[in-house]
């Protein structure tokens, strides 16, 4: 997709990781940009969000790493399905049926430019 949205996909999934919200649950979009944006804002930034997550790691794998998963799973459900709807036209250039199919890496870089989606 994109090195820029890769970065950003990450820090949300660390920022949702160290929030306050439970992987017991299935958050709504509201719950989660707004648990990312209070993680960020209380860690000092996204890099001290990344911080608290290899602390968690060093600390306790065994929970870190499910956690993380759940992390991943609830940002890519949220944004990454919405960051595909939104590349209709480069999608549809690279002959897939449904973004829904698209997995990462599916779409040629240079299908992403602005050029190559008007």
């Amino acid at each position: 997709m994109g090195r820029d949205f890769d970065h950003l996909m990450s820090a949300r999934a660390d920022a949702l990781f160290v929030s306050h919200l439970s992987a017991q649950h299935s958050p709504t979009r509201i719950e989660v940009e707004t648990a990312i944006r209070q993680a960020v804002r209380a860690h000092g930034g996204t890099r001290g969000c990344a911080g608290e997550v290899a602390a968690a790691y060093g600390g306790h794998p065994e929970t870190a790493a499910p956690r993380m998963r759940w992390a991943r799973a609830v940002v890519d459900n949220l944004f990454l399905q919405s960051r595909l709807a939104s590349l209709g036209p480069a999608i549809q250039a690279a002959g897939v049926d449904s973004p829904a199919s698209v997995e990462v890496g599916d779409i040629e870089p240079s299908a992403l430019t602005p050029s190559a989606r008007t």
